[in-house]
């Protein structure tokens, strides 16, 4: 139980990474603090949690709200005395972003992925290092897949997005590592098992004319495993990163491509 008495927030646990996620952290012994838009999907998670002998609570909270992420942050400390994971999962759909060449692309469309992801980390992430720093403690995380490092055609403004994001993951341990709080990134490639890359995959064949399985055997033969990271394989080293055995680990991503990319 590498993560007993720990307490953790997840911002987008009703999407399958956030969901992944929080169930490893609950796994390995944290309270886990459910937040999203949809309610419901939050509550059946919860109760699929404690039924497998975890603690979870839920929140509807939109990530890109700053009074909501701050008054709903507080509320947890109060409750349960720390916050020491904050793990950020949020999504936004992908249809009139990627498959589309960039000369074809509205500049409301590109802007959008910009807007947007950097907004919400910063906002969660600020959010809980202002009570890890007084705690002298605490673990930041998010996730990147693999255009945040490469060059990828009709990936829009989703490319730099998650590139902005690993820069925000270095800039925020430069300044709170010294302080206690640890943030690191996690990057792995398109997870097939979620609804998401089900979409992309989809949006990327029509864009090249070719099915959908044609794409994805494209992509995964980049790979040196030759297949995708799967969402468990994500989890546990989510849970493992915010343990205390990754003390050492701040500032960095840790590469989870099977290969796409080599550092």
């Amino acid at each position: 139980m590498s993560l007993q008495n720990k307490n953790a927030i997840i911002y987008g646990a009703g999407g399958a990474v956030g969901a992944a996620v929080a169930r490893a952290f609950a796994r390995d012994g944290a309270r886990v603090f459910l937040t999203g838009r949809d309610k419901g999907v939050l509550d059946a998670l919860a109760k699929e949690i404690a039924c497998a002998g975890g603690a979870a609570e839920t929140a509807r909270i939109d990530a890109m709200d700053e009074a909501a992420v701050a008054s709903h942050v507080d509320d947890v400390v109060t409750k349960a005395g720390t916050i020491d994971i904050s793990f950020n999962a949020i999504g936004i759909p992908q249809q009139g972003i990627q498959g589309i060449p960039l000369t074809e692309l509205s500049v409301e469309s590109f802007a959008l992925p910009i807007a947007t992801y950097p907004r919400a980390h910063f906002v969660t992430a600020r959010t809980a290092a202002r009570h890890m720093i007084k705690q002298r403690s605490g673990v930041i995380m998010m996730h990147t897949p693999e255009p945040s490092r490469l060059g990828v055609p009709l990936t829009g403004g989703m490319s730099p997005a998650w590139a902005a994001l690993e820069g925000l993951n270095r800039m925020f341990s430069a300044e709170w590592a010294p302080q206690g709080v640890r943030t690191v990134c996690l990057r792995t490639t398109g997870m097939e098992e979620t609804a998401t890359i089900d979409v992309v995959f989809g949006l990327h064949a029509a864009a090249y004319g070719i099915s959908r399985k044609q794409f994805a055997e494209a992509v995964l033969n980049t790979s040196h495993t030759k297949r995708a990271t799967t969402l468990a394989e994500l989890a546990d080293v989510a849970a493992f990163v915010a343990s205390d055995q990754a003390a050492a680990l701040t500032g960095t991503v840790v590469n989870l491509t099977g290969g796409i990319i080599v550092d």
